[in-house]
Formats: C-alpha cells, sequence, structure tokens
C-alpha cells in the first residue's frame, strides 16, 4: 500500500482491505483508495468481456451503414474513404491520450475525474462539473440515439417485405420504447451475464462482418477504381469540395464514437489500469480495419445509386443489398443482422451511460444523487441509475412524435458533447506535460504511458483532430439551409452549456463533491 493510500485512510476518505488471492482486487482498491473512493460494484469483466464490450459498442462497420448517407452526399465515395482513414488515424490518437488518463486514474467517472486533479486549482472544480454534465449528456444523448437507428431499421425492414406500409413517427416510437424495454432486461435481470454476453457478441461482430462482406462481394455489381477512389460528390452545394469533405466527416467520426465506454465501466474490470487503455485501443484498431474493409465492399457494390439514395426504407444499404441478392429476405436477413449488433452496441451504451450517471451522482453532481448513486445490495448495480436512464430516453423519444428533425437535433448533441469532454482533459494533460513543474506537475502515472517524447504529439495530434470534428459538427449538410436541413445541435449544445453553468453557481458549486488528491484542494 503507497504512502497516499495510508494518508487518505487516515483522513476517514476510505477503508481498503488486504490484499486477496490473486491480487488484484487488492491493487483495484487501491488505486480507486488513491483517489478517495471505495468499491461498490462488482468486478466482472477482464480484458476479453471488455473488449467486446467495446467492439460491440463501437459497432464501426454496422454504425457506419446507418449514417452512410450523410458523408455519401458530402464527399462521395472518395471523400468516404479519406475521411475514413483521417478519423481513424484521430480517434487513435484521442484513444492513446484517454488510455493515459484512464490509467492514472481508473475511475467511472472518466473524464470529469480526470479534468479534476489536472486542471488549476483555481477552476478545477468547474471545469470538472463541466465536463461531467458533457459526458452525461452525450452518453444519455448517444443511448436514445442507437435506439432510434435499431427502432428505424426495424420498420426499414417491414417497408422492404410490405411496400403498402406508410411508416410513421408514433410506430416508429413505440418500437423504440420496445427497444428501450429490451436493453434494459438486459441491464438488469441479466446483468450477471453480461460479462459472457459481451463475449459471446464479439464473436457475432466478426463472424458477421464476413457474413455480410462475403454475399455483398460475391454477388452485388462491381464498380470502377476510378469510381470509388477519385469520385468526390458536393451534394451540399458547398463553395469547395474541401468544405463538402469536411462536412461529410460525420459518417466516420459516428462510427468511431464511444471508445471511451471502457473508462465509465473502469470500476467493474479487473485490473483496470492497465486492461483499459488496451481494451480501448484494441478495440478502435480491430473495427478500424473491419470499418475500412466494409466500406470499401460496399463503395464498389453500389449497385443503382439513384434506388439506392431513394429508398423507401429510410436506409440506402437495404437496397444495396436488394440489389445485390436480388430477394428481399436475402436482404432482411443482412439488415436484421446489423440491427441486432446494434441492439447488441444499444446495451452496452446504457451500460456506459448508467454507470457515469451513477459516478457523477455519486460525486453530487446532479440533482436527487442520494437516490441516484444508490447501488443495490444484492445485485451491486446502480439500479437507479439505470432508471433514470431509461426515463430520460422515454422523454427524449416523445419529441419524435411530433417532429423528427428535432429529435435528431437532439441526439446528434452527442458528438458535440464527446468530444468536448475529449479535449478539456487531453489539452489539461498537455499543459501539465510542458509546463514541467516539478512542485505543481507531479502526475500520478499509471501503466499505459507514451513517455516524454511520443506523448505531447500524440496529445497535439488528438487535439486537432477533436477540434476539426467539434467545428464541423454544427454545420448543416447543406449551404441553403431551411428548418428541415438546419443543424440544430448548435443551439441545443448552447442552451446544455448554459443551463450547465447556471446550474453550477445554483446547486453544484455547493454540493458537488470531486475527487481530491493534493491536500491543499482538499479544504477548498
Amino acid at each position: 500500500m503507497d504512502l497516499k493510500t495510508v494518508e487518505l485512510e487516515s483522513l476517514g476518505a476510505v477503508e481498503v482491505s488486504d490484499a486477496d488471492n490473486n491480487g488484484n482486487t487488492s491493487r483495484d482498491d487501491q488505486e480507486m483508495a488513491y483517489f478517495g473512493k471505495r468499491q461498490q460494484l462488482k468486478r466482472n469483466f477482464g480484458f476479453l468481456s471488455i473488449a467486446g464490450f467495446v467492439c460491440s459498442l463501437l459497432s464501426t462497420w454496422e454504425g457506419m451503414f446507418a449514417v452512410f448517407l450523410l458523408g455519401f452526399q458530402n464527399g462521395g465515395p472518395a471523400g468516404l474513404i479519406y475521411g475514413y482513414i483521417f478519423c481513424f488515424a484521430g480517434t487513435l490518437m484521442v484513444v492513446a491520450s484517454l488510455g493515459e488518463l484512464a490509467s492514472m486514474m481508473p475511475l467511472s467517472g472518466g473524464q470529469y475525474h480526470w479534468v479534476s486533479i489536472l486542471a488549476p486549482a483555481n477552476c478545477a472544480k468547474f471545469l470538472s462539473y463541466i465536463t461531467g454534465w458533457l459526458t452525461v449528456i452525450g452518453w444519455q444523448a448517444g443511448q436514445a440515439s442507437v435506439a432510434f437507428i435499431s427502432a428505424s431499421m426495424i420498420q426499414g425492414m417491414v417497408v422492404l417485405n410490405h411496400p403498402e406500409y406508410t411508416p410513421t413517427r408514433w410506430q416508429g416510437t413505440l418500437i423504440f420504447y420496445a427497444v428501450i424495454a429490451f436493453i434494459v432486461f438486459i441491464n438488469t435481470y441479466l446483468a450477471r451475464w453480461l460479462p459472457k454476453i459481451e463475449g459471446a457478441v464479439l464473436c457475432v461482430h466478426i463472424l458477421g462482418f464476413f457474413a455480410i462482406l462475403i454475399p455483398l462481394v460475391y454477388l452485388a455489381p462491381h464498380g470502377s477504381t476510378t469510381d470509388v477512389f477519385a469520385t468526390f460528390i458536393n451534394g451540399g452545394g458547398w463553395n469547395t469540395d474541401g468544405v463538402s469533405f469536411f462536412v461529410g466527416l460525420t459518417t466516420s467520426v459516428f462510427s468511431f464514437l464511444g471508445a471511451d465506454s471502457a473508462c465509465h465501466m473502469a470500476e467493474e474490470i479487473h485490473n483496470a489500469s492497465t486492461i483499459v487503455p488496451w481494451a480501448m485501443f484494441g478495440s478502435v484498431i480491430l473495427n478500424g480495419i473491419m470499418g475500412f474493409g466494409m466500406l470499401i465492399a460496399v463503395l464498389f457494390c453500389l449497385g443503382d445509386l439513384d434506388d439506392a439514395l431513394t429508398s423507401p426504407t429510410g436506409f440506402p444499404f437495404i437496397e444495396i443489398f436488394h440489389q445485390a441478392t436480388n430477394s428481399n429476405a436475402g436482404a432482411t436477413v443482412m439488415t436484421a443482422l446489423i440491427m441486432c449488433l446494434l441492439l447488441a452496441a444499444a446495451i452496452g451504451i446504457m451500460a456506459t451511460a448508467s454507470r457515469l450517471l451513477w459516478s457523477f451522482a455519486r460525486d453530487n453532481g446532479v440533482p436527487f444523487s442520494n437516490y441516484i448513486s444508490r447501488v443495490h445490495p444484492k445485485t451491486a448495480l446502480p439500479l437507479y441509475s439505470i432508471l433514470v436512464s431509461t426515463i430520460i430516453s422515454i422523454l427524449l423519444a416523445l419529441i419524435n412524435i411530433g417532429n423528427t428533425a428535432a429529435f435528431n437535433a437532439i441526439v446528434s448533441v452527442n458528438v458535440a458533447a464527446f468530444f468536448f469532454s475529449y479535449a478539456i482533459p487531453i489539452a489539461l494533460l498537455l499543459f501539465r506535460r510542458l509546463r514541467k513543474d516539478p512542485v505543481h506537475d507531479n502526475i500520478h502515472w499509471g501503466p499505459w504511458r507514451m513517455g516524454p517524447v511520443v506523448g505531447p504529439i500524440v496529445n497535439v495530434g488528438a487535439l486537432i483532430y477533436t477540434f476539426i470534428t467539434l467545428f464541423f459538427s454544427f454545420w448543416p449538410s447543406t449551404q441553403i439551409v431551411t428548418p428541415l436541413t438546419m443543424n440544430w445541435s448548435s443551439l441545443l449544445f448552447g442552451a446544455s452549456m448554459i443551463f450547465t453553468v447556471v446550474f453550477y453557481f445554483v446547486f453544484g458549486r455547493h454540493s458537488y463533491k470531486w475527487p481530491i488528491v493534493d491536500p491543499i484542494r482538499r479544504n477548498q
């Protein structure tokens, strides 16, 4: 046990038990005790199970199908390919930087916990609180987004097999509720099987890739190399193809979103300070390679492009599958496989969103924290935070009944919220690295460390990618903007930021408890 843990124990912050037989739990407990936290959740995840969890949650090649149209209209085939490579490299730098932070502080709060120990003392509490709200908003919006996409795919398959059916928003909302009910069931009644379920999903994730790729490549008509690698499309009417390219990055950005999920599950992972960074980095590499292969295959097998882009199903890839197999049944089976894998992603997103909300409530960051932070004694599950996450999705879905554009704007906020929550701790880590003050910048490094030379370079690259993504995430898809084509996420994100700042001064600064290691800050 290190000196800092002994210090915290003397202050009454935590109680740390002696090492167990395998040593993992003791190490994890000591790392939590260093930041004044105690173990409350069960550590059921190992490397393979959490890697399966992150891989299925990322669902890079599956999610790319769902948002394929956005990148195709702005960028076209060539734009999608080069944009994907750009986002793949940028995501690896972001994940490597987050891995250092997760290794030094493996707590479920993730970003807002890291900010609390890296920021200057005079603004650490404020920045930590703002980062916490941004991360919570991002994951709650992401949970609604993926569930909505899954529900829409179900309606798309019905349209494919029954052309006379006209999908309505209220029916989509009811299907959305059924999807939410399913993922809640898995996250509660089957929660103890979640690591095994995620391990099985990892196998389906890999095998399903080949189950889609092989018939698509074998059966579909093939385009030319020029059509794929040298064809740009400026469907938004922008002044230059370059602007159109960056606006169309949304497809690739969305495909890599959520790699920090392992950070928010850290308190349920054995040997978290080592496993979490490797699980994130390895999952991005695996998913990135599969996603790139699937993207190339789809672009070579587009078939009749006009029919795909105007498909009544709402998803061009369903029409691409139909043209390849020349069969409704074949296209339905392929689509159903993707839909099921997105459902598995939704299960992981709810688990992540609820753990993050629970962690923030544990630090009194949200209203009714006394209830939301409770852990069910028998199951060791944060059932109240799961319930609150469910209610949030249910309420968001009601907006879809009135206006789908408004609902899409709300769930699209998750891109901006995620990347803001990444940028703040990475920027603070880079600042501490470059300042090199031995008195104030004595960073408690974990096992995952890139070193004094590579680390700053990767941090700078991650920040450049993050700021580019943030800037263009607020742009509309077309230059001529109407109420339907307007990207309302800029307005909603701004409103969320204003609410968060006001809420901090009214509520958070009085009640928020942040993990403080420095004794000088402890009394602030």
